[in-house]
């Protein structure tokens, strides 16, 4: 009845109704002309991760790297003409975010009513990868974009402006998710760098698509586009086979000039030789470091690695050598699937069952980082798209309260996090000169005022959600304060271009 009244009056709630819906869709910054991004030369009165909280500074940006930073105490103020200029307001300056593990296709399924059938009974491995498997027999082109969009656009508004995106190539799916990982990374290219990986989920050498699947795999390489080798050895059916598995990944990589990324060591059994051992003989009896050296490799999870002795923490550190190996922890997923105790057990003592990574760091000299792994699915049902939540939790996760130990953290989803994957590295504060001007700037204090962050410290313990993003000196995503706060040229007032996605104000 309402329908028809409206109509009557020459509306049409059907049209009305896609209307409002389609402007809720979250903008692709890839189709934004790159003219229409907000271009910033200078930002005022912000504070430096890094550096004293007294210290409020003027950082000048300049075709997409930093030019000088000065502040209050030099007594000198950056002067251009016709400048686009943030007031930052005393926010907190620090380099961006960095996804350096995660899965682009397998995103959100639990959000999607298109796979609302497929809940989650037993929260185990078991039942996540029969989850999946199931899902990918019905993915289609639409499904991933729509998913992998709700991934990016979360990303950068959080202050990601590079990642490394696994797409799995399979006998299922074939190369369908690695041709819309390839359209994202296209259409996202002025607002992060997206790596793609290559990723055969599923074994290489058992069973009956292992042939097919290597195949397909060596298609995927020969596109433009792709960046990584990414493969599984712990899925293939026996050791020998998980050995089959590294040689030819690391085959792969060699053949195509690409970087490496292993899903290794993924249990908690103490019987088990670790995988890491033959991998890191591997790469040095084929010459990586002669023949693929300018290429990053990454093992991802490792979580066997936790029940290491510091003797054998340090002899796994000799063996690597000057091999560029980076180890990611993977908190959100390792916790929720390892160190779960059988039923007949009355709780008892959990073992955490995530790599010790500032540990690493520092006690042993590791290359490390944390990412997020998965968001929204079998694997990790909880959490967000925000890299600074991990290194939040990680507080409690590593027992790193310490001022230091913050600074750690927040390197492991930032500076750490790009140099492990191969991204372009920063210093500690963002403020490199010739640096290509990727950064976050943090809100520091509440709406309606109150308690103030004035420290990096304070930004891990509790990360603030109004946050302005920049990539190559150039805002991609900004919260409504921060948006506020942006003074414009005259010239700029006149054209408007469309906005970019933002996040919701608050604190």
């Amino acid at each position: 009845m309402a329908t028809q009244f409206l109509r009557s009056h020459g509306i049409n709630l059907q049209d009305e109704i896609s209307k409002v819906q389609s402007s809720r869709d979250p903008v692709t910054p890839g189709s934004i002309p790159t003219s229409a991004l907000s271009a910033v030369t200078e930002i005022r009165r912000v504070r430096i991760a890094g550096y004293g909280p007294e210290l409020i500074w003027d950082v000048s940006i300049k075709s997409g790297g930093v030019v000088r930073a000065l502040h209050d105490a030099e007594k000198a103020r950056i002067s251009t003409s016709d400048t686009h200029v943030v007031d930052g307001q005393n926010a907190i300056l620090a380099p961006s975010l960095c996804h350096p593990h995660i899965h682009l296709d397998k995103s959100f399924l639990l959000y999607d009513p298109k796979y609302s059938d497929l809940s989650i009974e037993k929260g185990d491995l078991t039942e996540a990868l029969s989850l999946t498997a199931r899902a990918k027999a019905r993915f289609t082109a639409e499904d991933l974009e729509r998913r992998g969009c709700w991934l990016i656009n979360e990303s950068i508004a959080a202050g990601v402006t590079c990642m490394r995106a696994f797409v799995e190539v399979d006998a299922s799916v074939r190369l369908k998710c690695l041709g819309t990982g390839l359209k994202l990374k296209h259409d996202y290219r002025d607002a992060c760098e997206i790596q793609i990986c290559a990723f055969a989920q599923d074994p290489l050498f058992s069973g009956e698509d292992a042939v097919e699947g290597r195949r397909l795999m060596e298609e995927a390489l020969g596109r433009d586009g792709v960046d990584v080798v990414g493969t599984t050895p712990y899925v293939e059916a026996s050791e020998d086979l998980m050995r089959k598995n590294v040689d030819w990944a690391i085959e792969m990589a060699m053949k195509y000039g690409e970087h490496l990324d292993l899903h290794l060591d993924y249990h908690l059994d103490a019987n088990k030789e670790p995988m890491v051992y033959y991998v890191i003989d591997a790469l040095h009896g084929r010459q990586w470091m002669r023949e693929n050296r300018a290429k990053k490799i990454v093992l991802g999870h490792c979580t066997r690695l936790t029940l290491f002795t510091k003797d054998q923490w340090h002899n796994l550190r000799t063996r690597i050598g000057d091999l560029p190996v980076s180890f990611i922890g993977l908190p959100m997923s390792d916790l929720f699937m390892m160190g779960k105790p059988s039923d007949d057990r009355g709780g008892g003592e959990r073992v955490r069952g995530t790599l010790q990574i500032p540990q690493m760091i520092q006690q042993y000299g590791f290359e490390g980082a944390i990412g997020i792994n998965n968001v929204g699915n079998a694997f990790t049902p909880h959490g967000s798209c925000d890299p600074l939540a991990i290194a939040s939790m990680g507080v409690g996760v590593y027992h790193a309260g310490t001022e230091h130990n913050a600074a750690i953290l927040y390197e492991t989803v930032s500076t750490r996090a790009k140099v492990a994957i191969g991204c372009r590295e920063l210093n500690k504060s963002g403020t490199q000169d010739g640096g290509r001007g990727d950064f976050v700037l943090f809100r520091s204090g509440l709406v309606g005022g109150g308690r103030v962050r004035r420290t990096l410290q304070q930004v891990v313990y509790d990360p603030p959600k109004s946050r302005l993003v920049l990539y190559k000196g150039h805002a991609v995503s900004s919260s409504a304060e921060f948006q506020r706060t942006v003074m414009k040229s005259p010239a700029e007032r006149e054209i408007e271009g469309p906005r970019l996605p933002s996040i919701e104000s608050g604190s």
